[in-house]
């Protein structure tokens, strides 16, 4: 599992030109990625990481500040730009897969405490967020301990 975290002062999410997600106050805005291997276990441990996190003003982590996440589902972040010029797919999950786990991780977060705002699974979006700092991490569990 891969996430890029972008700490933001606003941030929203249109699929068909609608708001289907926002962060009411400054928090987070994750894009996700799945990979074949992922699982329930690896969602927790992703998950809690990043709402522990220490990146908000102050050193403060989301769950400390009570910061809303804005999670959207982003297979691109498996893409392989290694060979030739169009990017291959086959290290992300198929939908099939990809999608329960999806809400898995979100409803995760939820259980933690957090405000969780999702994108739509599978749509064509429009994200729009103001990074501050900027802060941007990746977490990906094959780094995390």
């Amino acid at each position: 599992m891969r996430a890029v975290v972008q700490v933001a002062s606003t941030a929203h999410v249109e699929v068909e030109q609608q708001i289907v997600g926002e962060l009411s106050s400054p928090g987070l805005v994750v894009l996700l990625g799945i990979t074949h291997d992922d699982d329930q276990a690896t969602a927790r441990k992703v998950a809690e990481k990043i709402w522990r996190l220490r990146i908000l003003s102050d050193e403060t982590s989301a769950e400390a500040a009570s910061a809303p996440l804005l999670v959207i589902s982003q297979f691109t972040l498996y893409g392989s730009v290694r060979k030739g010029r169009r990017p291959s797919w086959s290290d992300a999950a198929p939908g099939a897969v990809s999608e329960p786990l999806y809400e898995y991780f979100v409803s995760y977060l939820r259980e933690l405490g957090a405000h969780v705002e999702t994108g739509r699974f599978g749509a064509m979006m429009g994200v729009h967020l103001v990074n501050s700092g900027p802060m941007t991490l990746i977490v990906d569990s094959a780094d995390l301990a």
